[in-house]
């Protein structure tokens, strides 16, 4: 993640925290002056957010409400964002299609939870993913990104081709076994692939942190296929 969508999530945090302090204080009755509160007071006594800044340079004191505005501030969806929440869905669905035939036709039950775990979590993600578009289309950057390379397998790195998925479709047993793996290997290496560029040009702080558990999830899953093969 890069280092200023780092900041504003730090600052989000921070804000919170001091939030947080100025209920407990009120609740408690603390002082009006926040009662020699470490972190400094904002306008009206209450807690100062400390705000880093770069190496070397002073910390800044904020007030909650200037904390949030920095927080909120450059965090719009820009296009990177917008493509990958529609390409990602039509992603996720061949996986669940190819997860969908395990059930039938493979022989290994340890390919049968890896189905089962692709299903549990990609089923939700697209919902997510499909609901973050609808509530952002036509917003800021949103010229359509991702429309069309949703709907073509070559645009995104890691989908099977018809042949392949009609030859899984067909494979039973140890067969079904080996070539699910050697797909779903590919498919989920294309995911984190396209996840990862997500963090590097997305500016959306949401489909960041989709990015990363994607990320997270999927790695893990394609280390234990591979010890599978």
């Amino acid at each position: 993640m890069t280092q200023r969508r780092t900041t504003r999530i730090r600052i989000a945090a921070l804000s919170a925290a001091a939030l947080a302090l100025a209920v407990t204080a009120a609740c408690s009755g603390g002082s009006p002056d926040g009662g020699g509160s470490a972190g400094g007071s904002g306008e009206g006594g209450t807690p100062g957010v400390i705000a880093p800044e770069g190496p070397g340079d002073p910390a800044r004191t904020l007030s909650p409400e200037e904390a949030r505005s920095e927080a909120e501030e450059g965090t719009e969806p820009n296009a990177a964002d917008f493509a990958f929440m529609r390409m990602m869905p039509v992603h996720h669905q061949q996986a669940l299609d190819m997860a969908a035939l395990a059930a039938e036709n493979a022989q290994d039950e340890a390919v049968r939870r890896i189905a089962a775990r692709v299903e549990a979590a990609q089923g939700p993600e697209i919902d997510v993913m499909n609901a973050w578009v609808t509530r952002n289309a036509g917003t800021g950057a949103d010229d359509g990104s991702g429309e069309e390379d949703a709907h073509a397998d070559h645009a995104m790195p890691g989908m099977a081709g018809d042949e392949e998925l009609a030859e899984l479709a067909a494979a039973r047993g140890p067969e079904f076994d080996a070539l699910f793996l050697d797909l779903m290997v590919a498919h989920h290496e294309g995911a984190v692939a396209m996840a990862t560029d997500l963090l590097s040009a997305g500016n959306d702080v949401e489909v960041a942190q989709l990015a990363t558990d994607m990320i997270a999830d999927q790695s893990v899953e394609i280390d234990r296929m591979r010890g599978l093969g």
